[in-house]
C-alpha cells in the first residue's frame, strides 16, 4: 500500500535501466547527457552490481594474440577487427569519462605466456600487427622472451612471451564507484536490492514490477522506455535471447614478497588471466575445463577449477615461490553464438544492451553509446 507522496514522487520516470553494472550505469549516463531534464531510474537487484562488473580481474584489454587468432577461426577478419575496434573505443570512452586516476588505470601493457601447443602463434604476429595497426596506430605485439626468467615464470611451460603494448589495467572497485558517483551527481536515481519480477508494455509506456524485500510488496514503476542491461541474467526477463552465462572464478593471494612481475597476463587463448595487485597475484579462469558446468548464474565455486588454478599458480606463475590464498570469488559473464554484444530494440519502448562476452570493461561504455542512440532513434 503506497502513500499519496510515494505515488506522486517515486513511481514515474522517463527511462528505467535494469542493471547497475558497467553497461547499465553507462547507459543511464548516456541517456542523461542526451536528455538532461529526463527522470532516469536504475534498478539493481543486489546491494552491489550482481554480475561481473565488481567481480572481474580489472583488465583493460582488447584481446590477446592467441585469443584473436582463435576468433579468426570462427569469424571473418572484418568481424574480428570491428569488435577489436569497439573494445578500443569503449576503453577510451571509459577513461575519458572518468579519468585514469579515478579508476586506477595504469598503461603497463600486457603479456601472454605461450605454451607448447600455441607456438605457431609466434609466426603470425606480423599478420596480427598488420591487420590491427590501422586501429591501434602502433605495433601491438612483440616477442619478449628475455623477460620469462626475469618475471620468474616456468620455463618448462612458457616457450615464448608475447608483449602487447596497447593494453592496461584498472581497479574495478574504483571504476564502479566513479561510475556510481557520476550517475548520482547527474541526478540519476539508483535503487539497489530492487529485484525486477517482470514488466508489461502498454500504449503509453512500460510498467516494471519490483519486489520490495522489506514491505513484502510489489511496486509498479512506470516509464516511457525501458533498457535491459542485465548481461548474464537477461534470460530471466527476455527468455528468447541468445545469452549463456559463464562463471568466471578468481582467487587472490596474500602479498608475495619479492614478486617479480607487474601488469596483466594471459595464457591459453585468454581462458586464464592473472595480474599483480598490491603485491599480490590475482588469478582467474579455467572455465574451459567445464563449459557446461560453468554455464550457470550460481556464484558458488567449482572445487576442480579452484584446484586447477592453485596448481597452475604454483607450477607456471610462481614456481618455487610459496604463497597463501587470501580470497576466492566468482563473477558471472555472458556469452553467445558470437562475441558481439546484443544491442537491440525489442519494441519501440523496450531496449537491450547485454552479452559482453567477458569484455564488459572494454565494451560497456561503447555498448551504452549504441543503446542510447537506438533509444534516440525511437524518440525522433
Amino acid at each position: 500500500m503506497f502513500s499519496y507522496w510515494e505515488r506522486q514522487s517515486f513511481l514515474n520516470y522517463d527511462y528505467i535501466v535494469l542493471g547497475a553494472g558497467v553497461v547499465g550505469l553507462s547507459t543511464a549516463i548516456e541517456l542523461k547527457e542526451r536528455y538532461t531534464d529526463a527522470q532516469i531510474l536504475v534498478l539493481e537487484r543486489g546491494m552491489l552490481p550482481t554480475g561481473a562488473s565488481t567481480r572481474n580481474a580489472g583488465f583493460a584489454c582488447m584481446g590477446s594474440a592467441t585469443e584473436l587468432l582463435d576468433d579468426l577461426q570462427h569469424a571473418s577478419e572484418q568481424e574480428v577487427l570491428d569488435l577489436f575496434a569497439e573494445r578500443k573505443k569503449g576503453l577510451e570512452r571509459l577513461r575519458g569519462r572518468l579519468g585514469d586516476q579515478n579508476i586506477g588505470y595504469k598503461a603497463n601493457g600486457s603479456y601472454e605466456l605461450i605454451g607448447e601447443t600455441e607456438t605457431t602463434a609466434v609466426d603470425q604476429l606480423d599478420y596480427l600487427n598488420r591487420i590491427i595497426r590501422p586501429i591501434t596506430g602502433v605495433q601491438a605485439f612483440t616477442l619478449a622472451n628475455n623477460k620469462i626468467a626475469e618475471f620468474g615464470f616456468s620455463a618448462g611451460y612458457t616457450r615464448h612471451l608475447i608483449q602487447n603494448t596497447c593494453e592496461g589495467e584498472l581497479h574495478s572497485g574504483m571504476m564502479m564507484r566513479a561510475l556510481l558517483g557520476l550517475a548520482m551527481q547527474m541526478g540519476i536515481e539508483i535503487k539497489t536490492s530492487a529485484a525486477v519480477a517482470g514488466f508489461e508494455e502498454d500504449a503509453i509506456g512500460v510498467a516494471v514490477q519490483v519486489t520490495d524485500p522489506f514491505r513484502g510488496e510489489v511496486y509498479s514503476f512506470r516509464c516511457r522506455r525501458m533498457v535491459v542491461c542485465t548481461n548474464a541474467f537477461t534470460k530471466a526477463l527476455l527468455p528468447d535471447v541468445d545469452v549463456t552465462p559463464g562463471r568466471g572464478q578468481v582467487l587472490v593471494t596474500e602479498p608475495v614478497p619479492g614478486l617479480k612481475f607487474r601488469g596483466i597476463y594471459h595464457f591459453d587463448k585468454g581462458y586464464y588471466y592473472f595480474r599483480e595487485i598490491d603485491g599480490r597475484v590475482l588469478f582467474g579462469g579455467g572455465r574451459n575445463l567445464d563449459f557446461e558446468g560453468e554455464a550457470t548464474t550460481n556464484f558458488s565455486l567449482n572445487d576442480r577449477i579452484q584446484a586447477d588454478l592453485e596448481e597452475k599458480l604454483a607450477t607456471i606463475i610462481l614456481p618455487g615461490t610459496p604463497f597463501t590464498i587470501a580470497q576466492r570469488w566468482a563473477g558471472i559473464m555472458a556469452f553467445g553464438r558470437t562475441k558481439r554484444p546484443i544491442v537491440q530494440a525489442f519494441t519501440s519502448r523496450i531496449f537491450g544492451g547485454f552479452r559482453m562476452g567477458g569484455m564488459g570493461v572494454a565494451l560497456g561504455s561503447q555498448t551504452a553509446v549504441q543503446v542510447a542512440q537506438l533509444v534516440a532513434e525511437h524518440e525522433a
